[in-house]
């Protein structure tokens, strides 16, 4: 307790007393909890005439509509359908579809799990804990209200009553079930600023219905009061420092802009605005990658801020530089990890959400974002992967945003294809920029962010690899949170991931859904890249202390550009160990035959093939969809799995030990595996390869690097 104490600061001891103490006075009723606002001078009339001013232009431009009908009959026709199945009581929520939630809808219950939340005061639920809430992601998601916002933008795309009078129905029915304070829609800081955002762009897009009349507009903005009050009380600056607390921030940002007239609407909006730009700084490491090391996050994290620039240039605010060039620099890392296909590999958690569903996006889709920040910033490499205007650009920046994007030549980025992002951790290697060209993402950083490392996966050393534009080797996605306790352990492990395991155990334990025992990291011993080949080379410790004799997993990454890719994985250490190498596929077709040679074959009719070599025998096997144990899943979206084959090459031998895998991209089917043989030193362990087809020979000296040769350029 000392130790713990030490660690803490003052000035956190000292916020959570305040918000531990407000809570039990909540609790126990000696302080009422937040209630619904105070009397406020904002009419409808007033909101009507004045707040669109201030606002998105494309949610508040009379052109919108029309623009959308014309260029985006698609989107126009999905945000009809969603706004139609939302009217019916029907909501596609993460990666469900079709859920109910009854009628009239019950605001705390999991229909996945068929559990609902007590009805308490909300500091005395567990929101991670499935045997009384269930999974807390179903019912939040629900209760962000982001759904409404399509109810709006159907209002404006048709002008039909019915959207506008559901919204209305529906939100009367929230307030009256929702008690500020009572039950799990208040649990989170977040979800009560994402609700809050939701209901301010709702009301923005159906301020013009009839049905929106003067006393509920009153009711709704003492509401937005109740919630902009809580989460400044219960802000995330220790719980959950992260999308959390920049989330609740851009909350209360919304808050103070589109009600002034509240009380402490102006010093929300500044508050708000000070801890975007203050966490800015240690969110966005100096190379542009999120600090969670999660793609997923990184999104939310570059829609939080493209919307805080947004409205500060609009309203002629002043923020500071630097926060727009971290932005660029998120950028620059998001468009350098981008599968040539276009989609987003995953790394680290992602919970399948977005700050406002403008349009329907799947969680590897960042077109909206990209094309939001070529428009904003004039990125005409964002325009590039974008591939076009999308109904995003226009809701948040209207018809000059159009034109904005218009005007870019969409051009790939003018940096390198293979870059080292070393703060983040992570290493890509590709040969150019066109939609069909070979990449890996080589993992050589920490597991998950300084604070808890809580959306990290255990993956050190991990490789994705896209052959021909196409993803073949991915990563394992996330599934869930709270709802299935096995399923998001295996999801976060090292074995769903494509690394080496050893005997059985991952690189950490994890200590509930977001916290791990340990927290090894990898760390990168060298990174080079020339006109022919690109190498890495990086360990890590985290099987040091395995029974037996613990081991270092070093792993060197070699890239003949445009051409294959050589994997050396050296374990180094003693005793005698169980050995799985592990590739994680795509749901694609994959074989293996009794020479190891592996066969996987793309959508396109490309292939890569994989081919290990060792001084020991090696067991080949390949799982998919596999329940006990658990192997062979990804998870493209949370809440949804899919079978999708893991190979494992196995072997139980006395360290040390070294394995060379050859990951050849192949354009077509093959009649017959390629001639590949290995060169082996004194020792018998493999320190090449010879590629006969090819006419070449690479060998790798006992330090790797600078010995590394190919005949073909000798």
């Amino acid at each position: 307790m000392i130790r713990r104490l030490a660690r803490t600061g003052t000035d956190e001891l000292i916020c959570r007393g305040r918000q531990e103490a407000s809570k039990l006075l909540e609790r126990t009723g000696m302080v009422a909890p937040i209630a619904l606002g105070p009397d406020h001078r904002l009419s409808l009339a007033r909101f009507r005439a004045i707040t669109p001013r201030h606002f998105f232009e494309g949610a508040v431009s009379d052109r919108t509509p029309r623009l959308a009908i014309d260029r985006m009959p698609d989107a126009r026709d999905e945000a009809v359908a969603i706004a139609e199945a939302t009217c019916r009581g029907r909501f596609d929520l993460l990666g469900y579809e079709a859920l109910s939630f009854g009628d009239p809808i019950d605001w705390s219950l999991d229909p996945v799990a068929g559990r609902r939340a007590p009805v308490e005061h909300w500091s005395r639920l567990n929101p991670l804990d499935p045997s009384t809430i269930g999974d807390s992601k179903v019912v939040w998601e629900l209760n962000r209200h982001q759904w409404m916002v399509q109810l709006g933008q159907a209002y404006r795309l048709t002008g039909d009553l019915c959207y506008a009078r559901a919204f209305t129905d529906y939100v009367e029915q929230w307030i009256d079930a929702n008690p500020p304070g009572v039950g799990i829609n208040w649990a989170s800081s977040l979800e009560v600023s994402f609700r809050t955002i939701s209901w301010c762009w709702a009301l923005l897009l159906l301020r013009g219905s009839p049905v929106l009349s003067p006393a509920l507009f009153d009711r709704i903005v003492r509401s937005i009061w109740a919630h902009a009050a809580h989460v400044e009380r219960y802000l995330s600056y220790y719980f959950s420092p992260n999308t959390h607390l920049t989330g609740e921030a851009l909350g209360l940002v919304y808050a103070g802009l589109i009600f002034p007239e509240l009380p402490r609407a102006d010093h929300w909006r500044e508050l708000g605005t000070r801890i975007l730009v203050e966490q800015s700084a240690r969110h966005i490491l100096d190379d542009g990658v999120y600090f969670e090391l999660s793609t997923g996050y990184q999104r939310y994290t570059l829609e939080f801020y493209l919307h805080l620039l947004i409205l500060s240039r609009r309203n002629g605010w002043s923020i500071p530089p630097a926060v727009g060039d971290r932005v660029g620099r998120m950028l620059d890392f998001l468009l350098a990890v981008r599968f040539p296909d276009g989609s987003m590999p995953q790394m680290g958690d992602a919970d399948g959400g977005t700050l406002v569903p403008l349009a329907r996006r799947g969680q590897s889709d960042f077109r909206g974002v990209l094309a939001t920040a070529a428009a904003f910033l004039g990125r005409a490499d964002c325009a590039w992967a974008a591939g076009g205007a999308p109904p995003e650009v226009l809701w948040l920046l209207g018809p000059d945003g159009l034109d904005a994007f218009d005007a870019l030549r969409p051009a790939p980025p003018a940096d390198a294809p293979s870059r080292l992002f070393a703060d983040g951790g992570y290493v890509v290697m590709r040969n150019g920029w066109s939609a069909d060209d070979h990449q890996l993402i080589f993992d050589v950083g920490p597991l998950g962010c300084p604070v808890s490392g809580g959306h990290g996966h255990a993956d050190l050393l991990s490789v994705q690899c896209a052959v021909f534009g196409e993803p073949y080797l991915v990563d394992s996605g996330t599934y869930c949170y709270a709802g299935d306790p096995a399923s998001r352990e295996y999801f976060r492990s090292t074995a769903a991931h494509s690394a080496v395991v050893l005997d059985g155990k991952s690189q950490a334990s994890p200590v509930g859904p977001f916290r791990w025992a340990e927290r090894p990291g990898a760390r990168l011993l060298d990174w080079r890249s020339t006109r022919e080949l690109e190498f890495a080379d990086a360990d890590h410790r985290a099987y040091v202390e395995a029974p037996g004799g613990g081991a270092v997993h070093r792993r060197r990454v070699v890239f003949v550009k445009g051409s294959y890719w050589i994997v050396i994985d050296d374990l180094e250490g003693d005793g005698e160990h169980q050995v799985d190498l592990q590739f994680q596929f795509a749901p694609l077709e994959v074989h293996v035959d009794p020479t190891l040679w592996a066969r996987a074959r793309g959508r396109t009719g490309t292939e890569l093939l994989v081919r290990p070599f060792a001084s020991v025998a090696l067991k080949a096997s390949v799982h998919t969809g596999e329940l006990d144990p658990m192997r062979g899943w990804i998870s493209p979206i949370y809440g949804r799995r899919v079978p999708a084959p893991l190979l494992v090459y196995s072997t139980v031998t006395t360290l040390p030990l070294r394995v060379l895998t050859l990951l050849l991209p192949s354009a077509g089917p093959r009649a017959a595996a390629p001639a590949v043989s290995s060169v082996i030193d004194a020792s018998g362990a493999p320190v090449g390869l010879v590629l006969e087809d090819a006419g070449e020979r690479i060998a790798f000296g006992e330090r790797g690097l600078p010995e590394i040769r190919t005949d073909r350029w000798a």
